[in-house]
């Protein structure tokens, strides 16, 4: 469809940056409003209102997606989500690692970035680590795991879509969208917090349709993606360090994008305060989530954004086991600290852990 805007003096990569850029805008000022969060939906204090929120943008992503899909817009069959191979042992190691990575960083990767916009060295300390080991999984000295994990493989063909299951796509994606309106409805949100969720979720296939459709181009096609913080930083960091002689992407764009968005909203509202570590221990503790997140969200084939917000409406199977391993890695990780918390109550002189968010 690029063809017939008649650019004669561009490239649809060229415009995906640009394209990127404005979706990452929106995301980042939606999210610094909502505080939208997959830890904070799992395991926060106001987990049932961040839930509601999380589910809201996952009903909308869901409905905009299949709709997308079912007037022939997009098509998932060659998808990476839904190859036929399932890599099942990276998928699950590296979503424990992720949950577990999250949960020591008090934020999923999306968040951490949206706190970076806001002044949180804490956050953007851990997203550029975050960048730098997913870089190094991806294509560097820690590829060879990736590549012996992900070759553990269950065969599933067509099965790796819920798509292929009785009922077919119009069924299970009407069952997701409805699970998650009821939990959204059910929260206790007010409806400015509802909005703000399900506009994040339009998001999803805005970004779908976007690079998939509108900027498809068979002479210089260019891959179809959607919201996701993986890849993307490694992406951006590549670029960063080597931009003469690699070109920006969707994933730059992107990145780029939720911290101006961040920034943007945070500085009306008071909400941008410079933030730092207050101790070794937390730093060595933050760290630590960021290498895990880094290895387990590429093995996982995404983040709680990547995998789940964006994954899941494609109705991979893939997507949904990544997004169950974050979740139980999550809340392994948060039991394990509560026990920790607990058996150390005696020694109040140690420094509390100081949020995130």
């Amino acid at each position: 469809m690029f063809e017939t805007f008649g650019f004669e003096e561009t490239t649809p990569q060229d415009v995906s940056v640009w394209f990127a850029l404005g979706i990452g805008i929106l995301f980042g000022v939606l999210a610094q409003l909502t505080r939208f969060c997959f830890r904070r939906a799992l395991v926060g204090d106001d987990r049932r209102q961040a839930a509601g929120v999380w589910a809201m943008a996952l009903a909308v992503a869901v409905i905009g997606t299949q709709a997308a899909v079912a007037m022939g817009w997009i098509s998932f069959e060659d998808h990476r989500l839904l190859a036929g191979d399932l890599p099942v042992l990276a998928i699950v190691l590296g979503g424990l690692m992720f949950g577990a990575g999250m949960i020591l960083t008090r934020g999923c990767a999306s968040r951490l970035l949206v706190l970076s916009g806001s002044g949180n060295l804490r956050a953007l300390l851990v997203i550029a680590v975050f960048a730098v080991v997913a870089h190094a999984t991806l294509k560097g000295v820690l590829a060879p795991v990736r590549t012996t994990l992900g070759s553990v493989t269950l065969p599933m063909a067509e099965q790796v879509s819920l798509a292929a299951l009785p009922g077919g796509a119009l069924l299970w994606s009407t069952v997701i969208a409805a699970a998650a309106l009821l939990l959204a409805l059910r929260s206790g949100n007010g409806l400015t917090k509802l909005a703000g969720g399900a506009l994040i979720g339009a998001l999803v296939p805005l970004a779908w349709v976007g690079t998939g459709y509108v900027l498809y181009d068979e002479f210089d096609v260019i891959p179809m993606q959607s919201l996701s913080f993986t890849a993307p930083a490694a992406d951006t960091l590549f670029f960063a360090i080597a931009s003469t002689s690699i070109p920006a992407g969707f994933g730059p764009g992107l990145f780029g994008g939720v911290l101006l968005g961040a920034l943007v909203a945070a500085l009306p509202s008071g909400g941008f305060q410079w933030q730092s570590f207050e101790s070794p221990r937390q730093t060595g503790r933050y760290l630590t989530g960021a290498v895990l997140m880094g290895v387990g969200g590429v093995l996982a084939g995404g983040c709680t954004v990547g995998a789940g917000l964006a994954g899941i409406p494609t109705l991979s199977v893939a997507a949904l086991l990544a997004l169950a391993a974050i979740a139980l890695g999550g809340l392994g990780m948060n039991a394990a600290l509560s026990a920790a918390s607990s058996g150390s109550a005696a020694h109040p002189a140690k420094p509390g852990q100081q949020p995130a968010e």
